[in-house]
């Protein structure tokens, strides 16, 4: 797969409906529309580390596909669940543990952006990197 490099955040689409969905309060949404999000992702086979970094935190996450693991989002929002490729596509199905909901997340390459769908609540909404 692709995905490997440094991704910075480009735009996004529908965002602050879909953080306002999962219950983040509005100055939270403001500031999370124009975080900065840098990623950059590295694979070995089915293991993936990720590094977040943005203007509220940095963040290095070990994964590996169909394994379930923890994840707290900048909120503070605690997820259980697990990333698997779908093609070339991954496919994040992670549940919140406060409440049991279902978070979907996809990460696929369009041409040469990183595009991550999230979809919660009927809510969608995508986040579309450049490689920086």
């Amino acid at each position: 797969m692709a995905f490997n490099g440094t991704w910075k955040v480009d735009r996004n689409e529908n965002y602050e409906k879909f953080m306002e969905a999962m219950g983040v309060n509005i100055m939270k949404r403001k500031l999370g529309a124009h975080d900065n999000l840098k990623i950059v992702i590295q694979q070995d086979g089915n293991k993936f580390t990720v590094k977040e970094s943005s203007n509220f935190r940095s963040i290095e996450i070990e994964f590996t596909l169909g394994v379930n693991f923890d994840y707290s989002l900048a909120d503070g929002t605690e997820l259980n669940g697990s990333w698997n490729a779908e093609g070339n596509k991954l496919v994040g199905k992670f549940t919140r543990k406060d409440n049991g909901k279902e978070l979907t997340a996809l990460r696929e390459i369009i041409s040469d952006e990183l595009v991550q769908t999230y979809i919660y609540e009927g809510v969608e909404s995508k986040r579309i990197f450049k490689r920086g």
